[in-house]
């Protein structure tokens, strides 16, 4: 099949995680009814976003919100992924996303890679190293469409693991995000037409709908970017469902007229993978 619809939830999240899981289900149902074979949830979904809120919300995979999961990818046939959840293993919280294929078998999990320490003097400063530890494993899976790979936030500012996953055959790069109000409206849409153009790949990127009144203010904006560095589709910053079909024709298309991988100097240099 070469098209494919993609659903972006932009989840509105509370305090309460059973709300959330609840509602993220329900909106996931209704992207299936419209027709969409690949969904993504955003980052931190059944969670406020904080390192004070890591702790109290984590729990295990497969847990309380992964298994709500499961059942409603099974429930729709769809590839459901899983946004973000706090995950606690052996004593020690990751950022993880889950992924289920749509006979609600887990397919990967991918840890956050790269850890959200930043300080922009006057704005922001974050450090998620307080609490969580960093994964080390690239993450990608294969659907009847096209083979897919995972980032979280922070993890598209790295060009390398964008390069990585195009060398291994990804054709969908799917963020799960949460910019904020100062590096959103800098770098949001930058990044992903950046890693978009620079590996001719589509981008997806799936935030959190914006709250005013919560400690860390998401930026919204979840955006499907093509392998041509065009914007698709971009929310706003309410709570939504963004939809996009995936023309992988046109993804071939542009890799035979501008064929950057045939001219790679790789006499010259490489992106080296260090792990499988």
């Amino acid at each position: 099949m070469a098209t494919f619809r993609l659903a972006l939830i932009q989840l509105q999240v509370s305090s309460v995680k059973s709300d959330n899981v609840t509602r993220a289900c329900s909106l996931v149902r209704e992207a299936a009814t419209q027709g969409a074979k690949v969904v993504s949830l955003p980052e931190c979904f059944n969670s406020p976003y904080g390192t004070d809120y890591f702790p109290e919300y984590a729990e295990k995979i497969p847990g309380e919100s992964t298994r709500r999961l499961s059942e409603v990818a099974k429930e729709c046939s769809i590839y459901l992924i899983g946004g973000s959840i706090p995950e606690e293993d052996a004593g020690k919280l990751y950022n993880t996303c889950a992924v289920f294929g749509p006979d609600g078998t887990l397919l990967v999990k991918h840890r956050k890679i790269h850890l959200f320490d930043i300080d922009v003097p006057g704005k922001i400063t974050f450090q998620e190293s307080k609490t969580l530890s960093p994964g080390d494993s690239f993450s990608t899976f294969d659907t009847p469409y096209c083979r897919v790979s995972l980032g979280i936030c922070y993890d598209i500012r790295f060009a390398e693991l964008a390069q990585v996953y195009s060398q291994k055959g990804c054709q969908l790069l799917v963020y799960p995000g949460a910019f904020n109000l100062t590096t959103g409206p800098a770098h949001w849409e930058l990044l992903q037409r950046a890693r978009a153009v620079d590996n001719q790949v589509y981008v997806a990127t799936a935030s959190p709908a914006r709250d005013d009144k919560a400690s860390y203010v998401a930026w919204g904006h979840s955006t499907i970017v093509n392998p041509w560095g065009d914007v698709l589709a971009k929310a706003g910053t309410e709570e939504t469902i963004l939809y996009s079909d995936i023309d992988l024709q046109k993804l071939a298309e542009i890799r035979q007229q501008i064929p950057i991988f045939r001219q790679k100097r790789s006499d010259l240099y490489a992106v080296e993978m260090k792990k499988p």
